[in-house]
Formats: C-alpha cells, structure tokens, sequence
C-alpha cells in the first residue's frame, strides 16, 4: 500500500511539474520578477534602428482603417542599450517652403500636423514597450508614458496601442505602427 501511495504521488508530482516546465520554455509571463540579467535580455531584443513602414488606426467601433501619414510615411525610432529612445516620423506628403526666411505659419502649422517626435527612456518587458518622454514636438506628451503592445515578426517590430480616444476626432481607436529593423 505504501508503494502504491509513494507511486501516485510521484505522478501527481510529476503531472504538475510538466506544465510548469512547459511554460517556462514557452516564456510565459510568470508573477517572477525579472531579474537584472533577463531584462538585459529583453532590451537586447528591441535594441536597434527600425524604419517605419506603416502608420494606421483601426475605428474600434467599425473596424476601418486609415493610414495616418499617407500610405509611405518617413521615419525611424531609436533604442539604446543604455536605455534611450527616440522617434521621428512624418508623413509621406509634407508641405515644401520654397524658402525658410519666407515661411508661413500656415505652413508651419501644417509641418507640426505631419509630424510626429519625442524621445526619453524606456522599459521593455518582451511584450509591451514603455516609452517614458523627456521630450516631445507637442509638449502634450513631455512627461508622460506612452505604452505599445509589441510583437515580432521576423525583421518586423509591430506596435499596436490600447484603444483610446483619436486626437483627429475623437474617436476611439488603436493605432498599429509597423516598423523594420534595419541593425
């Protein structure tokens, strides 16, 4: 009987530790704290240059799209193994001033519109970015966190917001950058 009871627990035991085996190779989020060697890690996977590819919000309540700087916007961010960030992207049509000592501020209103830029530091947990500005072409954003979902696809880093009210019209939407990594 004894060796029968010894025997089941083994089962038991071993049927518990598979699982958390299995998530352990998964990299499942766990309530562990990363230690200082894992988020090393992390950054090292999101270190780098990317170029952005796509800049678009999805309607939540009709699930239109819409690209926000035209179909090939401009613009690159920045991560750091130090902890830094920066982003710059524009539209892919932008006004031209003809001569910078001339320029309008019709025209400067609508460069501010096609633009967007801001830099600060940043956390990366393997699935969401933090990004904490310092620095902001709007000053609505100096000082606050900006949070994108993360996934990887190859080459391809893509963000994707919570869904929140547009600055545009108000409407709520989750906007998806799609950037390439270029180092």
């Amino acid at each position: 009987m004894m060796k029968l009871s010894l025997a089941i627990l083994t089962l038991v035991i071993l049927a518990l530790a598979v699982p958390v085996q299995m998530l352990a190779q998964q990299n499942i989020k766990t309530d562990r704290p990363i230690t200082e060697a894992s988020a090393a890690q992390l950054r090292d996977r999101l270190v780098g240059t990317y170029r952005l590819l796509s800049y678009q919000r999805k309607l939540v309540a009709t699930g239109e799209t819409e690209d926000l700087l035209g179909k090939a916007p401009t613009g690159y961010i920045i991560y750091t193994r130090g902890g830094r960030m920066m982003a710059f992207f524009a539209s892919d049509v932008r006004p031209r001033p003809t001569d910078f000592a001339t320029i309008t501020d019709k025209e400067r209103a609508d460069l501010f519109k096609t633009m967007v830029a801001y830099s600060g530091t940043y956390d990366f947990d393997g699935q969401k970015v933090t990004h904490h500005i310092d620095a902001s072409w709007n000053q609505f954003w100096t000082g606050t966190n900006v949070v994108r979902h993360v996934a990887f696809e190859g080459r391809r880093a893509i963000y994707t917001t919570e869904p929140a009210p547009s600055s545009v019209d108000g409407k709520l939407s989750v906007v998806v950058l799609v950037w390439e990594k270029l180092d």
